[in-house]
């Protein structure tokens, strides 16, 4: 490869817009094996679809822990038929119809963090805004009392960071959450996932505390740099933010371009159980295999002007919340969640716009997409 378009996963310029490199990977290496991460990385759509497709090939379980031992059986670990019964029950509890019956407490949440905003000319949006809202929502989902906001934060953050320590404070509480659900129910998730059934199956206490973190580290990382992610985009591509303003009815068109173009997660992890082909390339048994959503949402062969940012695009078949069996079950809420926030946010602040002064500064974390702050101007 040339010496401009190498693979720099710790570059911060690399990590703000990897794009290029897999441009030119999608053409030259298709199917490519990493030594450093000791993982073949596939770039292009119909590859990427089958890998995430054929769980029978490709295992979403690790042969070996990953040094996630308080949850290593969460649904994204999980294979048939554990993953049909785990998803099953989870399922009769985290429905669309709730997920739609949060819409007025997430509005409310919304201009509770926006009215803050007020009090400022100039914010870090996703401090004051993108990351408490996925927090706040989740933690009312939960029944986790408000005082406990800035912990979850806190754990969340160090759970994508694989810190053990936030990793088992994360799962301790959760833990005691739900011996106090079992004794007195509620309202919430916690109480429901207890007492679901389905075939005389029944959630075991492990598995309500692995979806519990499951569904707060997960809605935290992707709501939170889709809303941040979006600001970004409209704000490096003027004509399309300002047909979005003059025209908010294509604000759910918008997200679905932004999670196109700028997918909060970048890559999944995926396990050979048998010898396989991919293109040109034989994998043995065994083997990790990272399918990179960022790379098959730009594939030329899939998407017109893959590299423009169309915020009517249509048709729009992204990978941004994965395929198959493991399609993301909070890809529902983290859509109204982004729908609400940014129609609020362009509404109340008809000027906002980013700072050019600061520089933007990626997430230092090659799974993730998306920005550490993003300075604005109300």
């Amino acid at each position: 490869m040339t010496s401009d378009l190498q693979f720099l996963p710790t570059d911060p310029q690399f990590l703000l817009n990897p794009y290029p490199w897999l441009a030119k990977m999608r053409q030259e290496a298709p199917v490519f094996y990493d030594k450093e991460q000791q993982a073949w990385i596939v770039f292009r759509y119909d590859d990427v679809e089958r890998v995430v497709s054929e769980w029978k090939t490709f295992s979403s379980k690790s042969p070996q822990p990953l040094g996630r031992e308080d949850f290593t059986q969460s649904l994204p670990q999980t294979d048939p038929p554990k993953h049909q019964s785990l998803r099953t029950l989870v399922q009769k509890v985290f429905t669309p119809h709730r997920v739609e019956a949060m819409e007025s407490r997430i509005t409310e949440l919304t201009h509770e963090l926006l009215d803050q905003m007020k009090q400022h000319k100039h914010v870090d949006l996703i401090q004051a805004f993108s990351s408490p809202l996925p927090i706040f929502v989740i933690g009312e989902i939960l029944g986790v009392p408000v005082d406990q906001r800035e912990d979850f934060k806190r754990w969340s953050d160090g759970v994508l960071a694989s810190d053990p320590t936030a990793i088992k404070n994360m799962a301790d509480y959760f833990r005691q959450l739900l011996k106090e659900r079992q004794s007195h129910p509620g309202q919430d998730l916690i109480s429901d996932l207890i007492a679901a059934y389905e075939e005389g199956e029944k959630l075991t206490g492990q598995e309500v505390v692995d979806f519990c973190i499951l569904l707060l580290t997960a809605g935290n990382e992707t709501t939170t740099n889709l809303i941040t992610n979006t600001i970004w985009c409209l704000h490096e591509h003027p004509d399309e933010n300002q047909r979005l303003r003059n025209d908010l009815s294509l604000l759910p068109s918008a997200i679905e371009e932004v999670l196109r173009y700028y997918s909060p997660v970048t890559f999944l992890n995926r396990f050979t159980q048998v010898e396989t082909q991919i293109g040109d390339q034989t994998i043995p048994q065994g083997q990790l295999v990272h399918p990179w959503l960022a790379s098959v949402n730009r594939d030329e062969l899939h998407f017109e002007n893959a590299d423009r940012f169309i915020i009517d695009r249509e048709p729009n078949k992204h990978f941004a919340f994965g395929n198959g069996i493991h399609f993301c079950l909070g890809a529902p809420l983290t859509r109204l969640e982004a729908k609400i926030g940014i129609k609020a946010l362009l509404s109340e602040f008809p000027n906002l716009c980013v700072d050019s002064k600061e520089p933007l500064k990626p997430l230092p974390n090659l799974r993730v997409h998306g920005l550490e702050s993003l300075s604005v101007l109300l």
